[in-house]
């Protein structure tokens, strides 16, 4: 069954402003999504410009999510997904991949845009054994989030914590490590947490972002891969530990390894 999340009493629509580039209407644009405004289109352009590997990186990163759903929902016994940043609806969505292994996994995806919240009511559905939720809620409110997540999930049982290139918007490093303890905290043993960012490893990439960030935008932030694998602090990385996203666990390794991208990710198990 699907589970309407009935946390927003106004329309969403109202609350969304198409004069400004927005971060998920540029990446759906990137990854060929039709859910995004001409200052999206203007915004990535030019980005593509001083950067032309975004592409490369944002298909690799949404391979990435897909591969590490893949396995925790075979490999890892995992039933219960928590997709906090869920970002605009495209193919292979978080419960797509889980139920396609189980029917029976339930999934919360939470987002605070207005626009993400129009398209997850209409879309996200689910597979009739399992459930898909939404929750309307910021990244810097861990306890709401794990409050009304727990209407969908079951905090005694292991859940997939996923922050996928979220933690960038958190412009202060130790305010966002602060955000993924508590959030690793509300989950029990056996849990997992799914993360990956992009990086500060190309130069090219840093003057992109930071032509991104005087547009207007909401600011995000690149981190090294040491800072990316700082987020896992007290976790166990399952192989390869923090890696390139292109470079985990990728399906066709017996070809070598792909290229690397400027998106770093990793897997982590809660002992």
């Amino acid at each position: 069954m699907t589970e309407a999340a009935d946390n927003s009493e106004q329309d969403p629509l109202a609350r969304f402003d198409t004069t400004v580039p927005q971060s998920a209407r540029i990446w759906n644009y990137w990854l060929g999504g039709k859910d995004n405004y001409e200052v999206d289109r203007v915004a990535g352009d030019a980005f593509r410009e001083i950067f032309p590997g975004i592409e490369t990186g944002a298909r690799a990163a949404r391979y990435f999510l897909a591969r590490a759903v893949r396995h925790l929902a075979a490999e890892e016994g995992i039933r219960q997904f928590l997709d906090i940043g869920t970002g605009l609806p495209s193919v292979d969505n978080t419960h797509e991949i889980a139920q396609r292994v189980v029917p029976e996994c339930r999934i919360v995806y939470v987002d605070n845009d207005p626009l993400v919240l129009a398209h997850a009511r209409a879309l996200l559905t689910s597979s009739p054994e399992g459930v898909t939720n939404y929750v309307d809620a910021d990244l810097r409110d861990p306890a709401t989030i794990v409050r009304e997540a727990g209407k969908t999930l079951d905090f005694d049982k292991p859940v997939a914590l996923m922050l996928m290139g979220i933690l960038g918007h958190i412009e202060d490093y130790d305010e966002a490590r602060s955000i993924v303890r508590r959030l690793v905290e509300a989950l029990p043993s056996g849990s997992y947490l799914v993360h990956y960012d992009s990086t500060d490893t190309s130069e090219a990439y840093v003057d992109a972002i930071r032509q991104y960030n005087e547009g207007g935008s909401i600011p995000y932030i690149l981190r090294s891969p040491e800072q990316i694998a700082g987020f896992f602090e007290g976790l166990e990385l399952i192989e390869p530990g923090v890696a390139s996203c292109s470079r985990w666990r990728p399906d066709d390794s017996a070809w070598g390894l792909p290229a690397e991208v400027h998106q770093y990710g990793g897997v982590a198990l809660k002992r």
